[in-house]
């Protein structure tokens, strides 16, 4: 999907067809989402104290590609150029490119299927245990729900903050005199932050915990809001500096809120829930991007950002009132 998204946006350019480079940007994104769910595929087989070290290993795996896509930008650019094609479809030619070796990689690569495979696992250990006498323990729904809640809620808001400043950076730069190499840079910086440190993130998940970790996601997102609110406007330095941390808060967020979801959920349903959980990521992502573009053209870039950190400053609340016990009446 990613590989015929890419190649159509790059048709969608040369035709200068903005009713085809819209449906195919959807497909592209729907590559690009799927991609993301990797990391639960790294959950799958893991121990439940080990879980956030594998969902973190995936993701710094991204880390390559992803830093070295925005210092692409001009390079294939000019390639694209060259070979008559629009300026900016070059990084989408270089994209269909990586997803379908991707794709071909992972058809004759990934065997055997992680999640098919935990739940034979899952099934051999059920039997076992329903061979031994006495209590089989077993998550009530209500308790499901609210770890998924708790979970989903954590990497929304980190998501539509992260989506809403990031898309506005390379804009508020470009009005400011600042060109696609000095952009790339910063957005090369930011999406490091993405994902380089997910290791580190993975162990602290799994060693403080996931609600210690989801709660200074938002902190450090509050922090990337109020230095990129107060950065100079010439100053490339403070605005990296900025979107370095807006992508560590993302991690934080990801890592501990996947966690929290993986661990809510029962290996039967537990694909189904995360597509779910991840289609409301997606939304969130989009409707951060859309409402960015009108805050920016209203209020300006400052208060966008001054505004997302606060919004994600929510998060804090949210789990420390998931955190706070539950009487039997409200767990009900």
């Amino acid at each position: 999907m990613g590989a015929v998204g890419s190649a159509g946006v790059v048709l969608a350019a040369v035709l200068d067809s903005p009713v085809l480079l819209f449906p195919m940007l959807f497909v592209y994104g729907a590559g690009s989402a799927t991609n993301l769910q990797a990391r639960y595929a790294g959950a799958d087989l893991a121990e439940p104290g080990h879980r956030a070290r594998a969902i973190s290993t995936v993701l710094v795996a991204t880390t390559l590609g992803g830093v070295l896509g925005p210092l692409l930008a001009a390079p294939t650019g000019h390639l694209a150029h060259m070979a008559g094609l629009p300026h900016l479809a070059g990084p989408f030619v270089l994209a269909a490119a990586a997803y379908a070796a991707a794709a071909a990689f992972l058809a004759t690569r990934l065997r055997p299927d992680p999640l098919l495979h935990a739940r034979e696992v899952a099934a051999s250990e059920a039997a076992a245990t329903a061979a031994t006498p006495g209590p089989v323990p077993a998550a009530a729904p209500a308790e499901v729900t609210h770890g998924v809640l708790v979970g989903a809620t954590v990497m929304v808001l980190t998501t539509m903050v992260m989506v809403a400043i990031m898309t506005m950076t390379p804009v508020h730069m470009h009005d400011h005199g600042h060109g696609t190499a000095a952009a790339g840079l910063v957005i090369a910086v930011h999406v490091a932050a993405m994902y380089l440190p997910s290791p580190l993130t993975g162990r602290l998940v799994d060693r403080v915990g996931r609600s210690r970790m989801a709660a200074a996601s938002g902190v450090t997102l509050l922090l990337a809001g109020l230095l990129a609110a107060s950065a100079p406007d010439d100053s490339v330095v403070l605005l990296a500096l900025a979107l370095a941390l807006l992508g560590l808060g993302w991690n934080f967020g990801l890592i501990s809120g996947t966690a929290i979801v993986t661990d809510a959920v029962p290996i039967e349903t537990r694909a189904r829930t995360q597509g779910l959980v991840d289609v409301s990521i997606a939304i969130s992502g989009a409707g951060g991007g859309l409402a960015s573009g009108v805050v920016v053209d209203v209020a300006g870039y400052s208060t966008l950002s001054f505004v997302g950190g606060l919004l994600a400053l929510a998060i804090v609340p949210a789990i420390a009132a998931a955190a706070r016990p539950r009487s039997p009446l409200t767990a009900a």
